[in-house]
């Protein structure tokens, strides 16, 4: 006898794939069951499409309607949905774009999924309170190399050889724009605001401060090596700077405990 668990397995296999489904395996008495299955299929297929659109609007508007169908129906066949929550579909695009030939035409496409992905996740991340700065008083200037900051769990750090940000603000507008793609890359952090997302360009060195923080590598540390790199970079400044802007939010002693 078929254990259920295995049949629903294969029928959400054949959803998800295509594959030809075993009609006789669940009974439907008032239609075929292959129009069972392609109803299902179809849902499935417009959810995660429409969630790609909501995620990538941008890469919707370079490519257009008719390629964007296209390029998310090839990958929607090879990544399936592993979340309940379609608000978490999609964040391969990039390495996608990076493989897919007929978007190769369009060298920063992949970096543009990539800035509209944590912007996504900006938008989605958890509210955290903001960071008490009372709470650095109870601990000694010496000890402050050992701490081990927290970024907001909305951040991401973008390094990008083509100007994505400029091409991307100028899409919110809906103008007419030229865009010089051998200007040079940009340095950006992708973060809530205001309870907003917001895209910035940041400074290499503040970058790569707060990149070697968001690998748990406590600030002294962190600190000299972005000073090996970037001898002018000042740690008192970005320190205000990224606690006021809410980058910042907790830290852990170099005890491993929360003051």
């Amino acid at each position: 006898m078929t254990n259920w668990a295995d049949t629903l397995a294969r029928f959400s296999a054949v959803v998800r794939t295509g594959a030809e489904f075993d009609a006789g395996a669940i009974a439907c008495p008032n239609y075929p069951a292959a129009r069972g299955v392609e109803v299902y299929r179809n849902n499935y297929r417009g959810n995660l499409h429409d969630a790609l659109v909501g995620a990538y609007p941008v890469i919707r508007q370079l490519v257009g309607e008719e390629f964007f169908r296209l390029l998310a129906k090839r990958f929607i066949e090879g990544h399936p949905s592993r979340s309940g929550n379609l608000h978490r579909y999609g964040g391969e695009l990039a390495d996608f774009l990076g493989r897919f030939e007929n978007t190769r035409h369009i060298p920063y496409l992949p970096d543009m999924a990539r800035l509209e992905w944590a912007y996504h996740r900006a938008y989605f991340a958890p509210d955290v309170p903001p960071f008490d700065l009372a709470r650095l008083a109870d601990i000694a200037p010496e000890a402050y190399a050992g701490l081990r900051w927290r970024l907001h769990p909305g951040c991401t750090l973008l390094v990008s050889g083509f100007p994505v940000a400029a091409i991307w603000r100028a899409h919110q507008d809906d103008e007419d724009f030229r865009i010089d793609l051998d200007r040079g890359g940009e340095h950006l952090l992708v973060h809530r605001k205001d309870l907003r997302p917001d895209i910035a360009d940041i400074a290499p060195a503040e970058l790569h401060w707060l990149a070697q923080l968001q690998q748990d590598m406590a600030m002294g540390a962190a600190t000299e090596a972005t000073l090996a790199a970037h001898p002018d970079f000042d740690v008192a400044a970005a320190l205000r700077r990224w606690l006021a802007q809410g980058v910042l939010v907790d830290f852990e002693t170099a005890k491993g405990e929360r003051s």
